[in-house]
């Protein structure tokens, strides 16, 4: 079994430069994020537990599922099975699903969905009455749900959210909107020994920051007796994504600032099919979504040829890296930085019908899909790692849980089948409120105090944020290799995080910790931990691509884990697929 190669010593904080808290509030659970999987879990939490704190970014209805397009996957059709989609699963994962967590996924996923339904959310249906079901990439059968034809994301998150207003003032369940979580807190140890190391502490609430229109201003703590983090994706560690603003990793960064473990960081999903804007193109850019392809548009070189048939015999229905990965080489073979889209024979009618939203954005941009191929290249999506989880949503920190992207519950492996996010989001979210509640029950989880941690605090000048965007970018995309990954983690290694500290920078100016520094030393710290983790692993599997290694390898069917040490040191693992119970 292969061992990551020593490298050199990255060193990072172990919690943000911040003000003491000025406040504090007291809950049983308290929720991170306000997208399908802190929504969920909140409305669940709130019939099982004592009081819910619920904490979002911005909005309540701003989470990352309000972009999501395409649909969620389930086997609702009579004709199809949770084994057929278990199988797909594990395809597109490329052998390091993690079949418990996959057969989890997929059975309990059609009574969820349901119950979305019971819930409010209104699906597109056949004329008989049944939910429309499409077809995406690595799909071999029709089981993809969708609203208003491409806006599925945005109507799940309006029958959630308008359940959630509908108890606001509900006493036993707060809501806090524009707060941004700092860092875990955890207390400093158990009354009885644990075999696990990490049982040395326990997560026992956030440390957080409200701007001025949420209900309490500046910097608070607020306690619980666990944790549930459902803060979404990295999209932000990259020049150009498909992800919101607000997603800066900041969940993934928190749970390794607090000690646990995260995993499978290296495979980022490059949605091949993004409008492709000219290489000074930044931030969100407009996703074209894969059911565009599932209804028959196919992809066309800068020549006018068709690629995929040759490519794979599911063609553009490919699973996503292969389709990226394909985008990537017949655009170094015909020197441009770009393919083109072409949904044109599918007619104008039916376009604008079955994807109005993708066919106004796009007329927005002066692309007119019924009439034109449309220029597109690969960006971030999705993040197929995060906090390592078991199949009730428990870390490896004792009381905190990760819900959504923003855990590895290892259902995605190494390339996430499409539409299975939105599904994993809202089954393990259940998973998590009911293991919450039943360890309450048993009198399991007290609140506990916090305790001083070990390590240094840390802050990156807000300056630095586009300097490590294009670090990654170049370096840890689509392709990388040891030279490239190495040459990241040097410039990575050259970013400031001690900025809060005048001294610190012989003169310069210093940062005052605040919104856009805490958020450019998270994308910093998940840039090196994600870097780390692409350069240990030495083969070419799903949306790891290494140019070096360009085959996949059996000797590395395990995880690559990263962990922070007390005194800041990133330390790369490797662990075997199966995992035991968390605490």
């Amino acid at each position: 079994m292969p061992t990551p190669q020593a490298e050199p010593r990255i060193c990072l904080p172990t919690h943000l430069s911040a003000a003491d808290p000025g406040w504090v509030a007291r809950a049983d659970v308290i929720v991170v994020g306000s997208g399908i999987a802190g929504l969920t879990a909140a409305l669940e939490l709130r019939s099982h537990v004592g009081r819910v704190l619920l904490v979002t970014k911005d909005r309540l209805s701003s989470g990352s599922t309000v972009w999501a397009q395409g649909g969620i996957a389930a086997a609702l059709d009579p004709s199809d099975s949770p084994q057929a989609h278990l199988e797909d699963t594990l395809t597109a994962g490329v052998g390091l699903c993690d079949t418990d967590a996959v057969e989890v996924l997929v059975t309990e996923g059609p009574a969820r969905v349901r119950e979305l339904i019971e819930r409010g959310t209104k699906f597109d249906l056949e004329p008989d009455g049944d939910v429309a079901l499409t077809r995406e990439g690595g799909h071999h059968a029709d089981r993809i749900a969708h609203a208003g034809g491409d806006a599925t994301g945005a109507e799940i998150s309006r029958a959630l959210v308008a359940q959630l207003e509908a108890v606001r003032n509900d006493p036993d369940i707060e809501i806090i909107e524009h707060a941004q979580v700092l860092d875990i807190l955890t207390s400093s140890g158990l009354i009885e020994p644990q075999e696990n190391d990490n049982d040395r502490r326990v997560a026992c609430g956030v440390t957080l920051h409200v701007r001025g229109e949420g209900q309490r201003d500046g910097v608070g703590a607020a306690l619980a007796r666990a944790v549930v983090l459902a803060t979404g994706g990295i999209g932000q560690v990259y020049v150009s994504s498909t992800n919101p603003a607000q997603t800066t990793g900041d969940g993934a960064a928190a749970a390794l600032r607090a000690g646990a473990d995260l995993a499978d960081l290296e495979f980022v999903q490059f949605h091949p099919t993004v409008l492709w804007l000219g290489s000074g193109a930044k931030g969100q850019l407009t996703l074209i979504s894969e059911a565009v392809r599932g209804e028959g548009a196919y992809l066309i070189d800068v020549d006018g040829k068709r690629f995929m048939p040759d490519i794979h015999p599911m063609a553009e229905l490919a699973p996503r890296d292969v389709v990226a990965h394909a985008i990537v080489e017949q655009m170094a073979q015909t020197n441009s930085d770009h393919v083109l889209l072409d949904a044109r024979h599918l007619g104008t009618d039916f376009l604008k019908s079955r994807f109005p939203t993708i066919y106004e954005r796009l007329l927005a941009q002066g692309f007119d899909i019924t009439a034109e191929p449309v220029p597109v290249a690969p960006a971030q999506h999705y993040h197929s790692g995060g906090i390592v989880t078991n199949v009730n949503g428990r870390s490896t920190l004792r009381g905190l849980y990760a819900v959504g992207e923003s855990a590895c519950t290892g259902v995605h492996g190494a390339n996430r089948l499409a539409s299975n996010s939105l599904l994993e989001g809202l089954v393990f979210a259940q998973r998590a409120a009911r293991d919450i509640a039943a360890r309450m029950a048993a009198g399991e989880l007290p609140q506990r105090e916090p305790a001083p941690r070990e390590g240094s605090s840390g802050l990156v000048m807000a300056a630095s944020r586009s300097r490590i965007q294009r670090a990654m970018t170049a370096g840890a995309g689509v392709r990388r290799s040891a030279e490239s990954l190495r040459v990241t983690l040097d410039k990575l290694g050259q970013v400031r995080t001690d900025a809060a500290v005048p001294e610190s920078l012989a003169g310069d100016h210093h940062a005052t910790p605040q919104a856009a520094e805490w958020e450019a030393t998270n994308i910093h710290m998940v840039s090196s931990a994600l870097a780390a983790a692409a350069l240990a692993r030495e083969e070419t599997r799903g949306g790891h691509y290494r140019t070096d290694f360009p085959q996949i390898s059996d000797e590395w069917l395990q995880r690559v884990v990263i962990r922070l040490h007390d005194d800041g040191t990133l330390v790369t693992d490797t662990a075997p697929l199966r995992r035991g119970e968390h605490n």
